[in-house]
Order: C-alpha cells, then structure tokens, then sequence
C-alpha cells in the first residue's frame, strides 16, 4: 500500500513463499514441567504442570501483556482436562520468545493436550495398564468424555492384534465445548519412517447443524496436526529462519494420508466449535502410536525420525528433517521412580 500511494496506476507486490517462511509470525514456544503423584491403584492423586510461554494476545496488546495476570490461552487444555483428578495445579510463567509471535491453529490446547495426553500415556504405562483402560477409570464422571472413548475405542478395535512395528495411540481431550478421541494407527519402519495407516475420531459436539461440515473439518484439522507434526519445523540458525519453501518445510502428502473415520455422538448439548478440535487430536495420538509400535517415548514435535531407528539400520530417512538447530517447538522430558513419593514423571516442553 505504501507504494502503490506513490504512483497512479496499479501496482501488483508479490509475497514469495520464501519471503512468508523466513518473516512470519511464529507459533511460541512453551516449556512444560508436569508431575503426578499416584495412588494404590495407580491412579493420579495429585497433578501439577507448570506452563512456561509467551502470551500471544499479549502481542496485539499496547504495552503487552500485563504483568502477573493469567493468560488463559496458555493453559487452557491443561488448566481443566477431562478427567477426575482430586488434586490439580496448573501455573503459567511467562517467557517472552525473540521473534514474532501468533496463534497457530489449536491454540492454547495443541500444546497443552500434547502434554497431557502424552502424560497419560506414560502413568498408564509406568503401571503397566492400557491406555484406554486408564482413561476409563478417571473419566466416571466425565459422561460426555468417557462417550467419546469408549466410541473410539470400540471403532478402531483397540486392543485386536497389529503385526511387528505396528500400534495405535489414543488422545482426547474437551476444547472449545467439544469433546473428542482420536485413535492413529501407525507402522514405523528400521528407518525410523513413519506410515499413517488409519485414524479413528469420535467427537461429541453437541447439536450437528451440518454433520458433513463436522466431518469435512475433522478430517481437514487431523491432516493439518499430523503434517506439522511430522514434518513442518521452524529452526534458527544466527538469528535467521533456516527453512524457506516446502522443499525443507514439508506438508503431508495425499499419498501419506491415512484412512479417516468420523463417528458422531448424539447429543442434545449446545453444539461446540469443531474447526480446531482434531488439530489438536493430532500430535499426541501420533507420539503415543509411536510408542506403542517401538517403545520409544519422543516429546519432541516435529518428530525426530532418527530417534525411531531400529540398532542397526544403515539406512538414511527419506523425511525432510529440519536441520540439527534449536526448534521452535519442542518438547523434552525424563522420567523416573522416586521411591520416597511413589511414581512421579516429569516432562518439559519447548
């Protein structure tokens, strides 16, 4: 507009992709350090997560964000997940990233169902229990949560056989007044690639207006989610944007895309938002399928396919990896048994 005030005649400025990529605004980072206490029965007693980030409205504020007020888009999916936990605290420490910051689509939720689901799945684990199993029992008084399991559960034949280097992982979660499960089955190669095979989603969204809209945006969010996790990262080297085209910031493929079934809960409820939900639903169904085909637990999105090699692989991925520098999100994490408090696991997030 600047220029075209200059002249009298049209003018036609041209963004390239490589001009989008390397001067956006980016998604911020977050850094979790989540912790459980279990009961006798393996259960949750309490549950902490501290959340650290920057406030994205904060960004569009005169002034930013104020200081020592809660953003809820920091914690939300975090602050009230759809389980029964007698004990919960959830706190946001704010950190302000040096670039240009934005919402990316999920907002607040995407990072924090990543955390939690992938938590979930570990505490299952750690006492030794299915994941679906698990989130049975803390949903007894989450209806429309535990509607939303059970029907995924149930359509994705959770629990059948799948062959060598095969598995399912589940997420679910209630945001923007929806509730939903998604069930990824998955294979991983000795290279550490990754093949989606199929994904089940059961959504309770209250009242359908127009279920084909429902579906068509479940679908379209699942594939969004699962191709920022598998390929679409932001790093920096020097201060400089190291990805510039598709060639090195990668989007899911029509041949990559797996089989997607929808199925709907009847529901009187108010209808929710639908638009977000299965983006949402992507990255933690993805981590927790990886674990169930290989054992091996990643916290870090984009998904570091060289931490899927089997020992002994001589063979290079194929996948466009962002190159070895500090990602724009990632998530790191340890765990261990601390005998002195029962199970406890801690994971931190980038």
């Amino acid at each position: 507009m600047a220029i075209a005030k200059q002249v009298r005649y049209p003018v036609k400025v041209i963004w390239t992709r490589e001009e989008d990529i390397q001067h956006d605004l980016y998604r911020p980072t977050y850094y979790d350090r989540i912790s459980a206490r279990l009961g006798a029965d393996g259960l949750p007693t309490v549950w902490i997560d501290h959340v650290a980030g920057d406030s994205v409205l904060g960004n569009y504020i005169a002034g930013g964000w104020p200081q020592d007020k809660l953003d809820d888009d920091a914690v939300e999916g975090a602050a009230k997940p759809p389980y029964d936990l007698p004990v919960i605290q959830v706190d946001w420490v704010r950190e302000d990233p040096p670039v240009p910051i934005t919402w990316w689509r999920g907002v607040g939720p995407t990072h924090n169902v990543f955390v939690v689901e992938s938590f979930m799945d570990e505490l299952a684990n750690a006492v030794g229990r299915d994941p679906v199993e698990y989130r049975r029992a803390l949903t007894k008084n989450q209806p429309r949560a535990a509607g939303v399991l059970e029907l995924a559960a149930e359509k994705s034949g959770w629990g059948s056989p799948l062959p060598a280097g095969s598995g399912r992982g589940i997420s679910q979660h209630d945001a923007f007044g929806s509730f939903m499960a998604a069930v990824l089955e998955i294979s991983v190669s000795a290279a550490g690639e990754i093949t989606l095979q199929r994904a089940v989603v059961a959504v309770d969204c209250g009242i359908a207006i127009n279920p084909n809209t429902v579906e068509a945006q479940i679908e379209g969010g699942l594939i969004f989610g699962l191709s920022t996790a598998l390929y679409s990262g932001i790093t920096f080297s020097n201060g400089r944007v190291d990805q510039s085209n598709f060639h090195d910031y990668r989007i899911l493929r029509n041949n990559e895309a797996p089989k997607i079934e929808v199925y709907h809960v009847k529901s009187l409820e108010s209808p929710g938002g639908i638009g977000e939900t299965a983006t949402v639903s992507a990255g933690p169904a993805l981590a927790n399928a990886i674990f169930a085909a290989t054992g091996k637990r990643l916290r870090s999105l984009p998904i570091d396919r060289n931490q899927l090699k089997s020992d002994g692989a001589d063979k290079t991925s194929v996948s466009m990896v962002p190159p070895p520098s500090a990602p724009l999100l990632a998530v790191l994490a340890n765990s261990r048994e601390r005998p002195e408090t029962g199970i406890e696991t801690e994971a931190e997030a980038l």
